[in-house]
């Protein structure tokens, strides 16, 4: 069986994943919001939001969708779906170290 690096599978997960971090960071500077302000408007602990855009956060998530007037399921595509119920539990790939988890897997 292949592995997911030889299938190219992590490269086109993290390509999918820069794509929503991209389009979801526009759409916050169309709106003049930062992602300071969306943890200090929806009184989340400082970083919260920020860590959201690239890793799954359910408070995080939902804060920003709620700043930019969007369901949370319409942001991520990846954490989502497509009924826009929250896919539990995550996929490792949804993870910004997801290849590091991987390679310290099968090296122990």
């Amino acid at each position: 069986m292949h592995s997911a690096d030889q299938t190219g599978k992590l490269d086109r997960a993290e390509a999918r994943r820069r794509k929503e971090v991209g389009r979801i960071r526009d759409l916050l500077t169309r709106k003049g919001l930062t992602l300071t302000q969306i943890d200090e408007d929806y009184k989340l602990p400082r970083g919260t939001a920020g860590n959201a855009v690239h890793e799954p956060h359910l408070a995080g998530e939902r804060a920003i969708a709620a700043a930019l007037g969007r369901r949370p399921e319409h942001l991520w595509f990846s954490r989502y779906h497509a009924d826009g119920s929250r896919k539990s539990p995550q996929p490792a790939e949804n993870y910004r170290y997801a290849r590091r988890v991987a390679a310290e897997t099968e090296a122990a």
